[in-house]
């Protein structure tokens, strides 16, 4: 039954509620406070953020909080025209970093269209400033598509992050629907670019599961992702972040994620996270660890 013309998502099932204790995620939070720092965590409203912070891990979002597109499916403010990025964010990340003695940084931004290199730029600059402060640590970047842009990419590939990273979403009879100006084809243009010029880089990618796919469309997207040569996949259940935005198709069951996982490995991918609560970034260090 619908209420005032308002879709109702279905009750949440057990698989799907999180229960974690506070520890440790106060300490996470006051230093990105301290340091006036995003992170892509509270931004997305990500299920796995009491988690993360418990662990002293975040994943940071870079060139500030407003993107310049507008998916359907994604909870980051949107601003056509948002505020320069600034000059001195890859040395206060660096900084959030030490002080949570990380190993592994995970960075990602909003879509900057305004940039001549669409942010590629302060991507480099975060892995180089990150290596100079933390040169034990390892940094994984999840980007947007550049519009494209080989040179874009390849300027990030040649600062050498530890896994480059960029989302195709979902399956591509939806793609169109659910996202701004991002196109399938273009994302796997994008994944085989820089699975060819990342000079050994391992390439991942990632999808959500309800947003109305069927079981082959799911199939064929990760043909077309182990096609393009992706080698790290994950796969997690897509939750409205509210009514406003793409309506939620179904629950999908942790036994489907399962079986998807298995298809994955079958099909060649060296690292698959396929569950309901996997995010793009979620024990990322530990996904990439499979694959040495």
């Amino acid at each position: 039954m619908q209420g005032e013309g308002k879709p109702v998502r279905p009750r949440l099932p057990e698989w799907i509620r999180v229960r974690v204790g506070a520890n440790g995620a106060g300490e996470v939070s006051a230093i990105l406070q301290d340091l006036r720092l995003n992170t892509v965590c509270s931004g997305a409203m990500c299920p796995n953020l009491g988690e993360c912070f418990c662990h002293g891990t975040a994943t940071f979002l870079i060139m500030g909080r407003n993107c310049t597109r507008n998916c359907k499916f994604c909870a980051i403010g949107h601003d056509p025209h948002p505020e320069p990025p600034e000059p001195d964010e890859a040395v206060r990340l660096a900084e959030a970093a030490v002080r949570l003695k990380l190993r592994y940084v995970v960075v990602t931004s909003v879509t900057r269209d305004d940039l001549p290199d669409g942010g590629a730029g302060c991507f480099a600059t975060v892995i180089e400033e990150l290596r100079r402060r933390l040169p034990e640590a390892e940094t994984e970047v999840l980007t947007p598509d550049f519009n494209g842009d080989e040179n874009a990419i390849r300027r990030v590939l040649e600062a050498r992050p530890a896994v480059f990273n960029h989302n195709v979403e979902t399956v591509e009879r939806l793609s169109s629907e659910i996202r701004t100006r991002a196109t399938y084809r273009r994302t796997l243009e994008v994944l085989r670019f820089a699975a060819s010029a990342g000079e050994g880089i391992p390439v991942k990618s990632g999808l959500m599961l309800g947003l109305g796919e069927s079981d082959e469309e799911v199939r064929r997207t990760l043909r077309d992702l182990r096609e393009a040569g992706v080698s790290i996949v994950t796969i997690g259940q897509y939750l409205p972040p509210s009514a406003a935005h793409w309506p939620l198709a179904r629950y999908v069951t942790p036994a489907e994620f399962e079986a998807f996982g298995a298809f994955a490995r079958e099909l060649g991918f060296r690292a698959v996270a396929s569950a309901p609560l996997v995010r793009s970034s979620y024990h990322a260090g530990e996904l990439v660890r499979e694959t040495r």
